[in-house]
């Protein structure tokens, strides 16, 4: 039976978790891997304009660091 990454893609914000980072900072770090990976800017590349892959980049950073920041007030 095949699976996809089962568990694997936790190890690294449990390890930041482990070593005390905040809950917060470990789910801007997961968000940020994703959303502003080289590949997907290398895609988006290919259907947008430069200006509008750097106003997506922008807004998606600030929104992550906006939630990360939250996440950190509030738990």
């Amino acid at each position: 039976m095949l699976r996809s990454g089962g568990g694997a893609g936790w190890s690294v914000p449990l390890a930041l978790l482990a070593k005390g980072a905040a809950l917060g900072t470990a789910l801007a770090f997961m968000m940020a891997v994703i959303g502003l990976s080289l590949p997907e800017m290398i895609i988006l590349r290919k259907v947008l304009k430069v200006r509008l892959v750097a106003t997506f980049a922008g807004v998606v950073g600030g929104g992550i660091l906006i939630v990360g920041t939250l996440f950190n007030r509030v738990l």
